[in-house]
């Protein structure tokens, strides 16, 4: 899969609404990767590989990419590895990377509760909380609005990436509280549609399941 890279995408967070006028809806099709041991063992992710029986399930799907003007993927391995059973050629984008765990990646849920119980407690309540010492939920819906926002003028956009980033682009197109975060699943291997109109987003629909095109 040729990839090249892109910088970070630091910077103040646009405004939701533009009145400049905009000549084409803009499209965000986001895809999220295949299923990894963290995923299905509940831990923090590091950059694991996908399982070898889930990118059998990817390679069968038989799947047909829309047409879209760019394609990105996630730096880490398992979205990459995605992308690439898929058959897309991707430009790498760190402005969709999954979440920083901090000190949490590659821990289980039990180890982290044995070390840190008071630290985990306040990052399942609270938005704003890292105790990991990574990014907050707050922060990475920030970061993925961002991104969005300088896709508004892209035309279709299709990426590869996280579960985690696609919740985050959700809450922001729906300028939903941060702290809706945790009453979105994203299940691997599905797809959500988002719409910009020239003002705003709109989610057209999520967690519909990779098939034929």
């Amino acid at each position: 899969m040729a990839v090249s890279r892109l910088g970070g995408g630091d910077g103040t967070l646009a405004a939701m609404e533009s009145s400049e006028p905009q000549s084409l809806p803009a499209r965000l099709t986001l895809i999220s990767h295949a299923a990894t041991l963290a995923v299905k063992r509940a831990s923090f992710p590091l950059d694991e590989p996908v399982i070898g029986e889930e990118m059998q399930k990817v390679e069968g799907i038989d799947w047909t990419a829309p047409r879209a003007q760019q394609i990105y993927s996630g730096p880490e391995k398992r979205v990459q590895q995605t992308a690439e059973a898929l058959g897309l050629d991707c430009t790498v984008a760190s402005e969709i990377a999954d979440v920083n765990y901090g000190i949490w990646s590659g821990k289980g849920i039990e180890e982290v509760h044995a070390l840190d119980p008071i630290g985990l407690a306040a990052w399942l309540m609270d938005v704003e909380a890292a105790p990991h010492g990574g990014e907050s939920f707050r922060q990475v819906i920030a970061r993925i609005g961002n991104w969005m926002e300088s896709q508004t003028r892209s035309g279709h956009t299709l990426a590869v990436t996280h579960p985690a980033v696609v919740r985050a682009a959700i809450l922001y197109a729906m300028q939903a509280p941060p702290s809706s975060f945790w009453r979105l699943e994203i299940a691997p291997l599905s797809i959500t549609d988002l719409r910009y109109n020239g003002r705003l987003w709109t989610v057209r629909s999520t967690g519909s399941p990779l098939h034929r095109t």
